[in-house]
């Protein structure tokens, strides 16, 4: 979405219709964590996610826009949020330091993707010893969900793709009204593989 569109972001119908708050307490954040937000736009999820890390974490949002990350610096400045960091990333790269994320929030951003293996290899190598990708799609499977096909994923279909990529399902939410909320982690090596 082009930075034109932003306002749409921060409609005062989205709680309502995406549940937004229910997603974040599902992300389990807590004080001290670093939590990433790729494709971050204008900062609705960051903002919330970095006071759910305060006062000794902090939220970094990525965006490919930097006229995006202008207007999230704008909205956490009003909010008195001061633990936002903006980093100007690439469709291919984050730019996310290595080992830093303990959480990366990639909300209806995967679908958009140039080159989802390359972006999928930077986000592995930047998540901490624990750390979680948390996917947040829209439906494909729900013919009722109002967003274009061409925005949408399904589960199926997620699984197969990050699935190639290394990483494996860990957790799902699935009580939001309209998407999908899974969460991954790098796969683990069998016993007995020379992995």
């Amino acid at each position: 979405m082009s930075h034109e569109g932003a306002g749409w972001l921060v409609r005062p119908e989205r709680e309502a219709e995406e549940s937004a708050a229910r997603m974040l307490r599902e992300l389990r954040l807590q004080a001290g964590d670093v939590a990433c937000d790729v494709g971050a736009g204008n900062g609705y999820h960051t903002l919330e996610m970095a006071k759910m890390v305060a006062p000794s974490g902090r939220a970094i949002a990525v965006d490919i826009q930097p006229e995006m990350l202008r207007l999230l610096d704008e909205r956490a400045q009003a909010a008195h949020v001061t633990n936002v960091q903006t980093l100007l990333g690439t469709s291919a790269d984050p730019k996310l330091p290595a080992g830093t994320c303990d959480l990366i929030l990639l909300s209806d951003v995967y679908h958009e993707l140039d080159d989802p293996a390359a972006m999928l290899g930077h986000l592995e190598r930047a998540l901490s010893s624990r750390g979680v990708l948390a996917l947040l799609e829209f439906r494909a499977e729900d013919p009722g969900v109002p967003i274009k096909p061409e925005h949408r994923m399904s589960k199926r279909q997620i699984l197969l793709e990050l699935g190639a990529s290394g990483l494996e399902e860990v957790r799902s939410f699935d009580e939001l009204p309209w998407q999908h909320l899974m969460f991954f982690a790098p796969r683990k090596p069998h016993a007995g593989s020379r992995r």
